[in-house]
C-alpha cells in the first residue's frame, strides 16, 4: 500500500470517528443530556482535527511540488472528511435548538 492510500485511510478513520461522535451528541441532546452532548461535540472536533491534519500534510506536499497521484480512495477520503465536518457543524446547531427548547 502506498503512502497516499495510507493517509487516505487515516482521514477516513478519523473523519468517521468525528461524524459518529457528532451523531451521538445529537442523540444525547435529544435526551436532555447536554453535558454529554457537549463532550461528544468536543470529541468530534478533536477527531476531525486529526483527519484535517492528515489532509494538511497532503496539501503541503502538493504545494512543495511533491504531489502524489490521486486515486479513488483519496477522493473518497476527502469527500468523507468534508461530509463529516458538515455533520459536526449541523450537530452543533441541532444541539442548540434542543438546549433552547
Amino acid at each position: 500500500m502506498d503512502n497516499i492510500t495510507e493517509i487516505a485511510f487515516q482521514i477516513i478513520l478519523y473523519a468517521g470517528n468525528g461524524k459518529s461522535s457528532a451523531m451521538e451528541a445529537i442523540q444525547e441532546a435529544k435526551e436532555g443530556n447536554f453535558a454529554e452532548a457537549d463532550r461528544l461535540i468536543e470529541e468530534a472536533g478533536e477527531e476531525l482535527g486529526k483527519a484535517h491534519g492528515y489532509q494538511t500534510k497532503l496539501l503541503q506536499a502538493e504545494a512543495s511540488g511533491e504531489g502524489a497521484s490521486v486515486n479513488v480512495i483519496l477522493i473518497h477520503s476527502q469527500d468523507h472528511l468534508m461530509t463529516s465536518m458538515t455533520v459536526r457543524d449541523l450537530a452543533v446547531e441541532i444541539i442548540e435548538i434542543y438546549r433552547n427548547k
